[in-house]
């Protein structure tokens, strides 16, 4: 995650309400959930991670409040082809106001609704706008995933505060009345120095005080239970988790359920591992990213071969080739997504990698292929600088495939096992034209395109 301030100095507040206060008496006014209609909405969802997620954003999208609607445009398009959840930024104010991406949080109940911080619209649009775009999301299927940044705030006003020894702008008084914020739940506060980590100077939520635990998950109207139960939120992106113990995002996403996937950005795959198992949900694969990097841009595929979450847990492995803070993989970008589409794996699609820079009809057929073909373990066939070749074993009524990426600058062909005796298979990717038929071993040759690849199954 990235965060530019204009205002002014990274620190914030919080102001603890012990008694009965303006949030409890709002709270009241809020309507109750339709448990039963929002039972019936999901079962119209796709089930996610049976498709591809897209990250419907980049850094620095236009500002203006006309974000939500470009997106509301595209998720037709984008379900169509096989996309399955849209990937949101942070939705609600923060500190920098019209200018912010979101991950520096003022009031997390403000979606573009009330004038503060130098704005009414987020920088997104409006919060009927989002809700807009959340019922067309729904209606064509997709589940909505929302980016929750809970290790810091930012754009409290400044207090004394004996417990840093220093003024801090730790006094948070959002104009919606809810979760109000001091010194105390701050750290240092009265109990607790610190947890995992701080981020960039920003105020650091003590996730060990009760209170800040009431707002975020256990309240009837806590964060969780707000975006879940009356924004329509179906799951769960957290941001900069190496802050907070992996405790704090399972209790909140066991308040409300739906997907989870946290990013613990490190590419020790030991460490995703171990995240993964205490947190009980997935993580982006950053060692999958960094040895991409490392195959691609190196141009030495037998970076491949290296350990990855997908490789240890794929079901808790969330791929990606780019995202809003890294964009290394350049050259060669294309192959990336070879990759991950034809391997386990959650994979997500960057926003500008579809629409902007590589070739659509090429991603809607990656897409179509992980979506149709790609299925049980993998195998691997071949690897050396130039070649990689796997086999997905298949599975749950898909036949599998085999992926053959090419980074040399020349035509390729291997003689490969497969798991085909005399069948007939072809090339999903059309990008070679061959069509030949296994041997009774199960043997076929194969080629793949220079700086490119195929993905063969049964015709």
């Amino acid at each position: 995650m990235k965060i530019i301030s204009f205002f002014y100095p990274f620190l914030a507040v919080s102001i603890l309400f012990i008694s009965c206060s303006t949030d409890e008496v709002l709270s009241s006014l809020e309507p109750e959930t339709n448990i039963l209609q929002e039972e019936v909405s999901s079962k119209a969802l796709k089930q996610i991670g049976s498709g591809v997620m897209m990250q419907a954003f980049y850094w620095d999208v236009p500002a203006g409040g006309t974000w939500w609607n470009v997106v509301k445009s595209k998720v037709s398009s984008w379900s169509n082809v096989g996309i399955d959840a849209i990937w949101l930024p942070p939705v609600s104010k923060a500190h920098n106001g019209p200018f912010s991406m979101g991950y520096d949080p003022f009031d997390y109940y403000d979606f573009g609704q009330y004038d503060q911080m130098g704005s009414i619209e987020t920088r997104f649009g409006s919060k009927s706008e989002l809700e807009s775009l959340i019922t067309q999301a729904h209606n064509n299927g997709l589940s909505v995933i929302a980016d929750m940044v809970i290790n810091h705030n930012s754009g409290g006003d400044l207090e004394s505060n004996e417990f840093a020894g220093k003024d801090t702008y730790t006094e948070f008084t959002p104009l919606s009345g809810k979760f109000n914020r001091t010194k105390y739940d701050f750290h240092p506060n009265d109990k607790y120095n610190t947890d995992s980590g701080f981020f960039g100077g920003f105020p650091d939520l003590s996730h060990k005080k009760h209170y800040v635990q009431d707002w975020l998950w256990k309240r009837s109207n806590s964060v969780a239970k707000y975006y879940k139960n009356t924004m329509k939120f179906d799951g769960w992106r957290f941001d900069y988790v190496k802050g907070f113990e992996p405790w704090v995002a399972k209790q909140f996403r066991d308040a409300v359920g739906g997907f989870a996937v946290g990013e613990y950005w490190d590419g020790n795959v030991n460490t995703l591992k171990w995240w993964t198992d205490q947190a009980q949900m997935s993580a982006f694969d950053f060692a999958c990213y960094y040895k991409m990097r490392d195959a691609f841009m190196g141009d030495n595929l037998n970076a491949l071969s290296g350990d990855m979450l997908l490789k240890r847990n794929g079901f808790r492995a969330v791929t990606f080739v780019a995202n809003h803070d890294t964009d290394e993989i350049i050259h060669n970008k294309i192959l990336a997504y070879a990759y991950i589409l034809t391997h386990e794996g959650y994979p997500v699609i960057f926003y500008r990698d579809y629409e902007d820079w590589l070739n659509k009809a090429k991603m809607n057929n990656l897409i179509w292929i992980h979506n149709n073909l790609a299925s049980g373990s993998t195998t691997n066939l071949w690897t050396d600088n130039d070649e990689y070749i796997a086999k997905r074993n298949g599975g749950e009524e898909k036949s599998g495939l085999i992926v053959y990426i090419n980074n040399s600058n020349f035509w390729q062909e291997r003689w490969i096992e497969t798991n085909w005796s005399n069948r007939k298979i072809k090339d999903y990717t059309g990008n070679s034209g061959w069509e030949p038929t296994t041997q009774v071993g199960k043997w076929v040759k194969i080629q793949a395109p220079p700086k490119g690849y195929s993905i063969w199954s049964l015709k």
